[in-house]
């Protein structure tokens, strides 16, 4: 079981990397393509999925000092990190308008990032600022309906 260096942030229901400065040449190319699958995904599915316990859902620290709150375009991503991070993290949804108009601007009025599509065993990845994360949405959606 890894690790668990992460502030536990209560008040939510729910790029920059937030890896180690070693790692984080290795992991661009994987977590670009995680986040062009988190930005393919979401809009088409209308869901996005975070981990949290009874106190509420990691936002673990960068390198840099920023927090990020991340999620997950699937179940079975989301899944795959409460598995890696453990002590009784469970996954959940939300529709992603809700996640947009709700949990987006808290977490900008927090200060915190949004960490998308966190991979791998040590659960690294890019994380934008809310405003963003809300820009490519809307450009993923235009691109959709376009398509």
């Amino acid at each position: 079981m890894s690790s668990f260096s992460a502030l536990i942030v209560g008040s939510h229901s729910s790029g920059r990397s937030v890896a180690p400065s070693s790692v984080v040449s290795a992991v661009v190319s994987q977590s670009g393509s995680q986040a062009a699958a988190f930005f393919r995904d979401v809009p088409r599915t209308g869901v996005v999925w975070w981990v949290r316990d009874d106190e509420g859902t990691p936002a673990p620290l960068s390198d840099d000092g920023t927090r990020s709150l991340p999620f997950w375009s699937t179940a079975a991503r989301a899944q795959r990190a409460a598995d890696i991070w453990g002590h009784g993290l469970r996954v959940e949804s939300m529709a992603v308008a809700v996640w947009r108009d709700r949990e987006l601007p808290d977490a900008d009025r927090e200060g915190l990032l949004i960490g998308i599509n966190w991979s791998g065993p040590r659960l690294v990845g890019w994380s934008f600022t809310p405003t963003e994360v809300l820009n490519r949405l809307a450009a993923a959606g235009t691109a959709a309906r376009s398509g």
